[in-house]
């Protein structure tokens, strides 16, 4: 990488290599073309002080370009009307051309053309006595058209490249605005994950406390019962805190987080499995033999692995509901339909959405029985969660965002939810989720942002 010292430097010594090499050759050719011609004003103090203005002023064509122009015209100029042969004095001039057409503004250079042409080659050198030859006046009209196009083909190049550049920085600023995007959204994943998990939770372990309370004196089986609920779910929290929380220090997204880390996958190895990580990096150091050298050093340090759990699905309905049954809600299920393995990120949210309305049952219709539906089709999975009517009352349970947290779950994935009393009496929350999702989706579950129960 180059430091900006250096940077700076670099175009200071090719300006005053340049200066250097130019100088040489109208000193060296503007002697030799002096002395090969006939007529002409022999080279004297003047004349070699006039060969090295325009190298010199050379050295400030980057920060001063029209100005070095005009000083190389009025040095061509001089040198010519003292009578001194032609001869490569109008390379100092070229280059300050080029450059005052490319760094400046091309409006005031190349009008310079034909004024130069009118001073230095015809008519006013033949008006002075010093009158150029046909020949050569035509051919400085083509010479000239020739440097105007070789300027403004460098400038337009320049203009490409400039735009090149900034198309480039706009699309590493917008890569950059979307991995913030992602990550932003990722982390509010995350962030609802944890606040399901602790809401659902302690939703429960605040009913199985309020009921140990009551019948810790009248009966105290019953009251044990209630605190081993609150033993049970707490425990489950903190392990699935704990796989949140692990996600979130190794840079997992939402889904990854949720993605049956202890269940079997396809290819028969296990997530967080070694014999796996083994088996498939002895496999690919036999048929690659360039990764040896790679898999020789050793593999950079990572945090130590949070203990991770299975993540809710409707698969398994009875260890998805073993939590609210624990805390002593009367819960029934119905599948209806083929079972079939769903995404994660639509198997989580199906499971969380269960979870949350049994989570309002409980603080809302304390007695009541709940009855969870699953129905299967080939296009969406339909899930209904109904209770009967409270048969109690609980204080201190109102207010919340639960239903709004699941809509917006549903919204997320491109599905709907409505939720509402039973005209039988009771409540109801019935939800429609796609059977599969956009990889875009899939790989972004966030959708909207953690709600409070």
């Amino acid at each position: 990488m180059t430091a900006p010292g250096e940077s700076k430097r670099g175009p200071v010594v090719r300006d005053w290599g340049l200066a250097f090499v130019v100088g040489v050759i109208q000193l060296a050719g503007g002697r030799n073309a002096n002395m090969r011609q006939t007529g002409v004003h022999s080279l004297d103090v003047l004349g070699y002080t006039l060969l090295l203005v325009g190298p010199i002023a050379l050295l400030l064509r980057r920060s001063q370009p029209l100005p070095v122009l005009l000083v190389t015209i009025t040095s061509c100029a001089v040198y010519l009307l003292r009578g001194y042969g032609y001869g490569p004095i109008f390379i100092s001039l070229v280059i300050a051309f080029i450059s005052a057409a490319v760094i400046g503004s091309r409006w005031w250079t190349y009008p310079l053309v034909p004024i130069g042409y009118l001073a230095l080659v015809w008519p006013l050198p033949a008006l002075i006595g010093h009158p150029a030859d046909p020949w050569l006046a035509f051919g400085m009209i083509a010479w000239l058209g020739v440097l105007v196009s070789i300027a403004e083909g460098i400038r337009q190049r320049q203009a490409v490249l400039v735009a090149r550049r900034q198309r480039a920085e706009a699309a590493r600023r917008d890569e950059q605005a979307q991995r913030q995007r992602r990550a932003s959204e990722e982390r509010l994943a995350i962030a609802r994950e944890l606040h399901d998990v602790l809401a659902h939770s302690l939703s429960l372990i605040n009913v199985q406390s309020s009921v140990a309370l009551e019948l810790f004196d009248k009966k105290p089986q019953q009251a044990e019962s209630a605190l081993a609920a609150i033993k049970t779910a707490s425990k489950d929290a903190l392990a699935e805190v704990h796989t949140l929380l692990h996600a979130i220090r190794t840079g997992a997204t939402a889904a990854e987080a949720q993605a049956e880390p202890l269940l079997e996958r396809t290819d028969g190895t296990t997530r967080g499995s070694t014999a796996g990580r083994d088996s498939k990096r002895a496999q690919r150091y036999s048929t690659d033999p360039d990764s040896r050298q790679s898999e020789s050093q050793p593999p950079p340090l990572r945090p130590t692995p949070a203990p991770r759990t299975p993540a809710p699905s409707i698969e398994d309905l009875d260890t998805l509901l073993r939590r609210a049954r624990a805390a002593g809600l009367i819960v029934d299920t119905r599948i209806i339909g083929t079972a079939h393995r769903l995404p994660s990120v639509i198997d989580v949210a199906a499971a969380r959405i269960i979870q949350e309305s049994l989570t309002n049952v409980a603080r809302h219709a304390p007695g009541a029985a709940a009855t969870v539906t699953v129905r299967y089709t080939a296009d969406s999975v339909d899930i209904t969660v109904d209770n009967t009517r409270p048969t109690g009352t609980r204080s201190g349970s109102s207010g919340g965002n639960g239903v709004i947290g699941m809509r917006e779950r549903a919204h997320a994935l491109g599905g709907a939810l409505t939720a509402g009393p039973r005209p039988s009496g009771g409540f109801r929350v019935a939800a429609r989720l796609p059977a599969s999702v956009p990889t875009e989706d899939a790989d972004n579950p966030s959708g909207s942002t953690a709600q409070e129960v």
